[in-house]
């Protein structure tokens, strides 16, 4: 039963993965312009912090959802399986 779940977990992860991947193909000149936009956007490379608590809250949220892009570009499928896994878990 637990084998059967982790197995569709794990089907579900590589489809998704799968489906990031030919939205942003890195091969793709507009993907990359509209990922460069997101990071941009998104703070992908500096601080979110903001001494107003709501503007550091949005700006977390756009970096979150920054992260959750790069996650699914760049880690396998196993390891977004232990990644969301250990989230599950809290």
């Amino acid at each position: 039963m637990i084998k059967d779940y982790v197995a569709h977990a794990v089907e579900f992860l590589r489809q998704r993965s799968l489906s990031y991947r030919r939205v942003f193909d890195k091969d793709s000149q507009d993907a990359q312009r509209v990922l460069a936009d997101l990071a941009k956007f998104c703070r992908a490379h500096e601080s979110t912090f903001h001494a107003d608590p709501r503007l550091h809250a949005v700006m977390e949220g756009r970096r979150e959802v920054w992260l959750r892009i790069s996650q699914h570009l760049n880690l396998s499928t196993e390891e977004l399986y232990a990644l969301y896994g250990e989230r599950t878990k809290r």
